[in-house]
């Protein structure tokens, strides 16, 4: 698992079927890394969040047949940025 910050959505009028109607949100780690994620818990903008990759990405959302490899699983309530 790793904590990052939602940036902002991420709109994709086009995908392949595995990512069915997903909502996506840009997220940007500790460092300033950049990756995109699925989120199943309604993640807002500015917000840190944690996730899970790999396999438990996939596991994390509600249809497991969503093609994914990074997924929110929660919203954190209080983090202070080192």
């Amino acid at each position: 698992m790793e904590v990052w910050r939602v940036v902002d959505d991420l709109v994709c009028t086009r995908r392949v079927p595995g990512m069915s109607a997903a909502s996506l949100r840009i997220l940007k780690g500790q460092k300033g890394e950049i990756s995109v994620a699925t989120d199943p818990v309604g993640a807002p903008p500015g917000k840190w969040v944690f996730t899970a990759g790999g396999t438990a990405a996939r596991m994390a959302m509600p249809d497991r047949t969503v093609t994914t490899d990074l997924t929110i699983c929660g919203i954190i309530d209080g983090w202070e940025e080192e």
